[in-house]
């Protein structure tokens, strides 16, 4: 008899093991009638984990949903979508909430940024704080961004074009504009004498980007398997490098320190000097305690400004960099285009000229052009520098997506620009550069519309990037800036294609110019 017992109570176990883990995720589940990216999906998550581990994410994605509809499994609690409605307009306009992976990857100073905060209660207020120093009508007027722009256009980066032309050197604009938007986007947050100037300070530049990229290879164990470096530790080992803890230790300090200049900058209204994003989150956190009737702790304080400054500096100059690599690339392969933006960017008043000019034409008049305009969401559209998924949670109790219903709560959807921006019926012959998909001569007002609601390259809703219209204005106004006065050609664009991961750059992390003046 007790062996009976126990025999029953070993099969029941067993039986439960493989109807919890086999027979209903398979069979069951809600999410068992998504189609499947790989037979194993609906029981282990094993086979994705191995695509990201050898940065395979964003085709393996793509290709599933080529294969099988705008839905897909990935895993046992995974799931990928692909269309607008009933897709990301519902999860990412419907205010799904963000998954863990986020601050596991992105949390610095031991706290979180804005981007990186799980709760929508904390983000908007934090994005409250912040959203009118990056509308669009700020930027376009703002002095101290107007001083920023002037500063690294007229006296740091057309002069070293300049010298380049005149010798007939040939530059590497990638590693260049790495330095540049890192320059634009630290002189507007902290203040232009507070700044980097990483565009003349090429040595500097070289070792930061080191501290900032050696980290990047050991992305994945963060984002998918957050524990397995604790569990290794205990061993004795690490998955992860240990000179990976000193660069994150003085990335750390360095982001302190930019925030201790901006801090002692913070009376000035000179335009040259004030801390102008810094003033405006100091100050709205101290307004925000002083309603809350608290007294912040300023050490906390400074690592909470220092964690947001820093999480919109490393961003910002990475993405825009990345987009510009590809937009000179795109250009430079295309002559003719070339050729016609240079003609459209000498209606500009005045024309960005070097040497000679002292000023530069307003930021609307270039924001205007509709070339520029078309060649820029062009390059996003198939170069999106974040490419890569964007986890959000079903919510309590379910939620429909894509005419599948009674999903239930807690399970990760994402969806990823690489993927919509592919999608052929949108945008027929995805995979070719076309800038003409963006200019209204060419298209119907219904087709244009269409292709921006599937536009993503800074997502959409609530969370979409804070920072889009000062990538924008940047990333216009450096292609006017050089192709008012240059003609690129291409020198060595080996590895140009780019990685496979969720921020991207050239996998051979170089493009070599040959620039002539014009």
């Amino acid at each position: 008899m007790p062996n009976t017992i126990q025999w029953v109570a070993v099969l029941s176990i067993l039986a439960a093991v493989v109807y919890k883990g086999i027979v209903y995720p398979a069979l069951i589940s809600p999410l068992a009638k998504i189609p499947n990216a790989h037979w194993s999906v609906p029981v282990s998550p094993v086979w994705m984990l191995w695509r990201r581990f050898r940065m395979q994410n964003n085709r393996t994605i793509q290709a599933a949903h080529e294969r099988l509809g705008p839905v897909v499994r990935l895993g046992p609690s995974e799931i990928s979508i692909n269309c607008v409605d009933g897709g990301i307009k519902s999860v990412y306009t419907g205010g799904f909430e963000k998954h863990e992976w986020y601050p596991r990857v992105f949390g610095s100073l031991g706290t979180v940024s804005m981007f990186t905060m799980i709760g929508s209660k904390p983000h908007s207020i934090r994005k409250r704080m912040l959203s009118n120093i990056y509308s669009k009508s700020t930027l376009q007027t703002s002095p101290n961004l107007q001083l920023v722009s002037k500063t690294v256009i007229l006296d740091r980066l057309l002069p070293l074009l300049q010298q380049t032309a005149e010798s007939g050197e040939s530059l590497d604009v990638h590693d260049l504009n790495q330095g540049l938007t890192m320059d634009f986007v630290s002189g507007y947050l902290f203040g232009l004498r507070n700044g980097t100037n990483h565009v003349q300070d090429h040595s500097y530049r070289k070792h930061w980007l080191h501290m900032y990229l050696c980290r990047k290879p050991f992305e994945f164990y963060h984002q998918e398997m957050p524990y397995l470096d604790g569990w290794m530790k205990c061993l004795g080992l690490r998955v992860i490098p240990k000179y990976c803890d000193e660069a994150n230790s003085m990335l750390d300090a360095w982001a302190l320190d930019l925030c201790n200049k901006a801090e002692q900058s913070l009376a000035s209204t000179d335009p040259a000097i004030e801390p102008i994003v810094y003033k405006q989150l100091k100050q709205s956190l101290d307004k925000q305690a002083a309603k809350e009737g608290v007294t912040p702790n300023r050490k906390h304080q400074l690592n909470d400004i220092a964690c947001e400054m820093y999480d919109q500096l490393t961003a910002g100059f990475e993405t825009s960099a990345v987009g510009l690599t590809y937009l000179m690339w795109q250009l430079s392969r295309h002559p003719e285009i070339q050729n016609r933006l240079r003609e459209e960017l000498r209606t500009l008043d005045p024309v960005i000229r070097i040497p000679g000019s002292n000023e530069l034409p307003s930021p609307k008049s270039i924001d205007s052009l509709p070339l520029l305009d078309a060649i820029i969401t062009e390059t996003l559209r198939l170069h999106a520098p974040i490419p890569g998924i964007q986890p959000r949670v079903t919510p309590v109790p379910s939620c429909s997506l894509a005419g599948y219903d009674n999903i239930p709560p807690g399970i990760r959807v994402n969806a990823q620009a690489y993927s919509l921006h592919r999608n052929p019926e949108v945008f027929p012959d995805p995979e070719c550069w076309q800038p003409k998909r963006w200019l209204k001569a060419e298209n119907t007002p219904e087709e244009l519309e269409e292709r921006r609601r599937w536009f993503w390259a800074f997502g959409s809703g609530g969370r979409m990037c804070v920072g889009s219209n000062l990538a924008l204005q940047e990333t216009k106004l450096v292609a006017a800036a050089i192709y008012s006065n240059f003609r690129t050609t291409i020198v060595n664009d080996d590895g140009i294609e780019a990685i496979d991961a969720y921020t991207v750059h050239p996998r051979g992390e170089k493009l070599i110019l040959r620039f002539e003046k014009v």
